[in-house]
């Protein structure tokens, strides 16, 4: 009971903040059919501030921490990108009048992660005193690489099989290169090779600070317009997809919750350690996850898989997972 109040609190607060304030807009925006659009150039210029401003903090905190301190976060980290795929197939699989390749593709997006929900919660966060490792977000690849390979091998080792009875050759190597060179991984990786390499403190400071909380309104528009015009694709597949977005965010964030509480134990892994490891993994790709599984599974239905992330995914994933584990950590971890 407890949780529940703490948790109707925290969402009512966040409501009021300019993260969710944005989020809502853009979706009334395109509830109403405004014709009211932001360039995709920049849209790109945003996300890429965003993700070097994070890379850049996490690499700088790096190089004064102590790596053994990172190694058994990573670790589940990893973990867990492959157990979300593995068991959103498991689920598909067994779900009447579901598409494998779009189960698959699915799973994929869901063991992938937001950069937008993961902004989202760093700001969140922030407002709420919440302290946390600033190497945290440069654990983004080590979900999203293994969790949109494997998608993709299972999809094309499944396929394989249904056709000629035995399992193809997948080039692994190219999919994860393929990862890599997208956009939001590419963007945060850079980053991350800046803050751990070079001295970026005073441009970080004097540009990309400042500019952070401004741009990612402008990011929290632009999801809200993109979720309400993906509703419409959205029901034209099995209503499954729509179910599993709404559940599968806060499944997948309470088993890194779990598992991260373990690190913490083990580690001293800290509470909003905890948290943002919870909402990564609770987070859906939005960016760099649609390309690489329209490239590794192109015979997959795009309405299914972005559309179960962006409509219903994505907002599940900053409203509701991240006040969630907020007021959980306030509670497993009382002050």
């Amino acid at each position: 009971m407890e949780l529940i109040f703490d948790f109707l609190s925290q969402f009512a607060r966040q409501l009021q903040s300019p993260t969710l304030t944005f989020l809502i807009g853009g979706f009334l925006i395109g509830a109403t059919g405004s014709k009211l659009s932001i360039p995709s150039p920049i849209y790109q210029f945003v996300v890429f501030v965003l993700l070097m401003k994070i890379g850049m903090k996490g690499g700088v905190e790096i190089r004064s921490a102590n790596l053994a301190d990172m190694f058994l976060p990573a670790v589940i980290t990893v973990v867990i990108g492959i157990l979300i795929v593995l068991i959103g197939a498991f689920v598909f699989r067994r779900l009447p009048g579901i598409n494998a390749a779009d189960g698959y593709a699915t799973a994929g997006l869901f063991g992938a992660v937001s950069a937008s929900t993961l902004a989202a919660a760093i700001v969140m966060m922030e407002q709420e005193s919440l302290q946390f490792e600033a190497w945290v977000p440069a654990l983004y690849p080590f979900m999203d690489i293994p969790a949109l390979v494997l998608a993709i091998v299972l999809a094309n080792v499944h396929r394989e099989k249904s056709k000629n009875g035995a399992a193809h050759k997948v080039d692994t190597l190219a999919i994860v290169k393929e990862s890599l060179q997208g956009s939001a991984l590419s963007a945060l990786i850079l980053g991350l090779m800046i803050g751990l390499l070079g001295r970026p403190e005073p441009v970080l400071q004097s540009f990309y600070e400042p500019l952070f909380r401004g741009l990612l309104s402008i990011l929290m528009l632009v999801l809200g317009m993109e979720a309400w015009s993906r509703i419409r694709e959205l029901k034209e597949v099995a209503h499954w997809f729509a179910i599993y977005a709404l559940i599968g965010p806060i499944l997948h964030g309470l088993i890194a919750f779990g598992l991260g509480y373990l690190a913490h134990l083990a580690t001293g892994f800290s509470p909003g350690g905890v948290v943002l490891l919870a909402v990564i993994a609770s987070s859906n790709s939005d960016i760099s996850g649609p390309p690489t599984i329209r490239g590794g599974i192109p015979w997959a239905n795009p309405s299914a898989y972005i559309g179960a992330s962006t409509s219903v995914g994505t907002p599940v994933a900053i409203a509701v997972c991240i006040p969630l584990f907020i007021s959980l950590a306030n509670i497993v971890f009382p002050n």
